[in-house]
């Protein structure tokens, strides 16, 4: 086996690879092997017997843990593996927290660091106490507005708002057992949020030609329980349109987008961001918006994730929850279908979801496409069939849409590994190696030298 997520091989032993140990416990767990090249092949021991007690007390002595040692044979040489577990609490090593990510070892420092003992302690960022913070500082009509909302959503009962502003954010579990207001209760109901965290701001910018022609911009500030409102009221009347057309004798001022999956991408954009990073950024261009804030997936997450059945899994947990009260998301994890199936039936492209600059970007497109439906599996022979300059075969009909994607990008990027591919096409690793499987049988594609160094050749010419 090559290294891993969760495999490390050392040739010998050092102190310093307690780090390696530190990290295995405070990510995934591993095995660290002593005995073993890089290549994962054996190179044996001559103190293996020592290894064998000294490697624990050192574990316990630095790292306060318990692990299992065992002393094994791999090509008939010794080797002692340290099977390291997941540790529930955090993990240090001379005061310094290390994190196993892929097959590096990353030492946590900053905003990092406090993401990391918040999850072990099972808390966000949320849910810390704001200790400079007062009653006065929060707007009672911000408040007033949640339980209106949350009345009508049947998500709170009438009898969770009390005269008493401190007991009815204690109902909503907005302060701490020792008093304090919550960061999340600033955020969502304070009169002037920036006065304790200076991000809390939503630019909208509308460009013209290219990013530098900045034609105008409006900045949203103020509490995040209304900022969705106040984005959508700015956005109606001067960034957007609403076509008016008739139904019977009734005249109708639709929004050019649809209105709910907007709205939610708004809502996901106010709820999932980094509060200590940069304010969330809408630019609006003449045929699409980008919406980003910063911030990142859940652990172990890719944007193939969102497209799948998936759990939900906030950033900020307390503020969603308040949300989920209002009735504005759901608790489920649909906010991203819900998006992709409203531009559906508004008959616009589907939305580009990626990972950029350090957040979550989101492209929603805004002129319709010429088709009310688009063929995407004939779009792509027709591409392949241009791009080859050759006529496609009979057989290829039968294909799926995705076997014809798969196609398309091995044909510009031959050397793309199935990782790429399965974020590229948006289905997992194993479908990808079975469709894979299939076009080989088929013989439409070749493989060309070894899987390290090798490439993918598209051959559309087959006999099979």
């Amino acid at each position: 086996m090559s290294e891993s997520q969760n495999i490390e091989y050392k040739q010998s032993w050092r102190d310093e690879y307690l780090k390696w140990i530190c990290g295995f416990a405070n990510a995934q767990g591993g095995k660290l092997y002593i005995g073993m090249n890089d290549q994962g092949e054996a190179v044996g021991l001559i103190n293996s017997k020592r290894l064998l007690e000294d490697i624990p007390n050192k574990i316990v002595n630095y790292l306060g843990i318990v692990t299992d040692i065992n002393l094994i044979e791999v090509d008939e040489k010794e080797v002692v593996e340290i099977d390291v577990p997941v540790s529930s609490v955090p993990i240090s090593f001379r005061g310094t927290y290390y994190y196993r990510s892929g097959a590096t070892l990353q030492e946590l420092r900053g905003t990092a660091l406090q993401r990391f003992l918040l999850k072990k302690l099972g808390k966000t960022w949320d849910d810390l106490p704001c200790i400079h913070a007062t009653l006065d500082d929060i707007d009672t009509a911000a408040v007033d507005y949640f339980f209106q909302k949350a009345y009508i959503s049947k998500r709170v009962s009438e009898d969770t708002r009390n005269e008493d502003l401190r007991l009815s954010l204690e109902n909503l579990d907005l302060i701490t057992d020792d008093g304090y207001l919550k960061n999340a209760t600033l955020l969502l109901f304070g009169k002037r949020p920036t006065k304790f965290f200076p991000s809390v701001e939503f630019k909208i910018g509308r460009f013209g030609k290219d990013d530098a022609d900045l034609i105008f911009q409006d900045i949203i500030t103020g509490n995040i329980i209304q900022m969705a409102d106040k984005v959508m009221d700015v956005l109606k009347s001067k960034y957007l349109v609403s076509p008016i057309h008739y139904e019977g004798l009734q005249r109708v001022e639709a929004l050019e987008l649809p209105e709910d999956s907007l709205r939610e991408a708004i809502f996901n954009a106010i709820i999932h961001k980094d509060y200590t990073g940069a304010a969330i950024q809408l630019s609006v261009y003449n045929d699409r918006l980008i919406l980003w804030n910063e911030g990142s997936l859940p652990e172990g997450w890719d944007i193939k994730h969102l497209f799948e059945k998936h759990p939900s899994k906030p950033t900020n947990k307390t503020i969603a929850t308040i949300f989920f009260k209002a009735g504005f998301i759901e608790a489920w994890g649909r906010g991203i279908s819900k998006i992709t199936n409203g531009f559906a039936r508004a008959n616009l492209k589907e939305p580009i979801f990626e990972e950029a600059f350090g957040g979550i970007m989101v492209t929603l497109f805004r002129k319709k496409e010429e088709k009310a439906k688009i063929n995407a599996k004939e779009d792509l022979k027709e591409d392949l069939k241009r791009d080859l300059k050759e006529d496609l075969k009979e057989d290829l009909k039968e294909l799926s849409a995705n076997q014809i994607k798969i196609l398309s990008i091995l044909k510009d990027n031959p050397s793309i590994t199935q990782r790429e591919l399965s974020n590229k096409v948006g289905i997992n690793e194993k479908n990808i190696r079975n469709n894979m499987s299939v076009l080989k049988e088929k013989g439409y594609i070749i493989r060309v030298g070894g899987r390290k160094v090798g490439y993918w050749k598209v051959d559309l010419d087959n006999e099979n």
